[in-house]
């Protein structure tokens, strides 16, 4: 099995919740860049991880490990589970690797077996063992809210080029997430809220939230006492344009800004920015020069994914691409093409 991996097009920060974790917005969207799984099952009991890169746990740590034993016991069946893992993307990079990994071992695990669960199950399993699993099982551009573990399949944007740089720095997502409060705590009257009228209309829907969201009295947003909320214009963005076929009458939003590009770097545009840069940045300031870097060597939008380390640059065309790509590479940078994949060719690729 193919596993995938996905950046983020934005990433809004919230409050912290009752649970430890943060509230999330942020759009996902699968690339080309993939590891590859490998499943097998036979008689007895256990679950036996292989894996050649040392960073890579191979205990019940491990994401795989724990989707196996879940899925194992939803679907009231024993095995002895072999899962191999060719690590091709970055271990611990932001570009959801070891979530990837344990979804393609799912998928893996009910070919092996000859056995499939629910589409509800897979998502409620991939929910548990972690908060960016489930956006592996729907793919494309997807909408993720509350920890991020709720995901709703958008409206496609058509597929970019993206150049992926993983510096050998390595981000801790849980000092990330306590910086970014600390930050939060010494600026008085800025603690972040919530607003979740629209999550809890869409909370449970299993359909695509394209049309949800065009109806939804309001868009998910997160809202802090800033004078600008930069995920708001995603919010109507994603309610006014991406609902609506491409190939359709353009909405008020898209007129303005015009079909003669690509959709997402209109969007982008919009000052779309992740939050995590703001605490990251200034403790690795070797990742703001990457970013620079990305966007002098021709890159039209350029940002940290998920907490880091990697970052990514959009590119207008695949030449513009392979010419940053040895550009950066020539900086000492380790820098690779790829392309963002539609929900199509992702599930192309991924059971193909």
């Amino acid at each position: 099995m193919r596993s995938f991996a996905k950046i983020n097009l934005g990433l809004r920060i919230g409050a912290a919740r009752a649970d430890g974790f943060h509230e999330l917005l942020t759009v996902y969207q699968t690339i080309g860049l993939h590891d590859v799984i490998r499943v097998s099952a036979g008689r007895g009991t256990g679950i036996v991880i292989r894996c050649e890169d040392p960073r890579v746990p191979r205990d019940e740590s491990n994401t795989c490990y724990r989707i196996v034993e879940k899925a194992l016991a939803a679907l009231r069946a024993k095995a002895s589970v072999v899962i191999e893992i060719e690590k091709r993307l970055p271990v611990k990079g932001g570009l959801g690797g070891a979530s990837a990994n344990a979804v393609a071992t799912l998928l893996g695990l009910e070919r092996a077996l000859k056995k499939s669960l629910s589409a509800s199950e897979k998502l409620r399993i991939a929910a548990e063992v972690g908060s960016d699993l489930p956006l592996f099982l729907v793919g494309g551009t997807v909408l993720g809210m509350g920890r991020g573990e709720q995901v709703y399949p958008l409206a496609d944007f058509p597929a970019m080029v993206c150049v992926v740089v993983t510096p050998e720095v390595g981000v801790s997502t849980p000092k990330a997430f306590a910086e970014w409060d600390r930050m939060l705590s010494e600026k008085q009257g800025l603690k972040p809220r919530y607003s979740s009228e629209a999550d809890t209309a869409l909370k449970g829907r299993s359909s695509t939230v394209s049309s949800e969201l065009r109806e939804a009295k309001s868009v998910p947003k997160l809202t802090d006492a800033a004078p600008s909320d930069r995920m708001m214009e995603l919010g109507r963005a994603l309610s006014a344009g991406l609902s609506d076929p491409y190939s359709s009458a353009p909405s008020d939003f898209l007129a303005r800004r015009g079909r003669a590009e690509n959709p997402l770097l209109w969007l982008v545009r919009a000052g779309i920015e992740n939050d995590f840069e703001r605490v990251v940045f200034p403790e690795y300031p070797e990742l703001m020069d990457v970013k620079r870097a990305l966007l002098r060597a021709g890159a039209k939008y350029a940002s940290l994914s998920g907490s880091g380390s990697t970052l990514y640059g959009l590119f207008a065309s695949k030449a513009s691409a392979a010419q940053a790509v040895v550009r950066l590479r020539k900086q000492g940078l380790a820098a690779q093409a790829t392309v963002t994949l539609t929900r199509r060719a992702y599930w192309k690729w991924v059971v193909g």
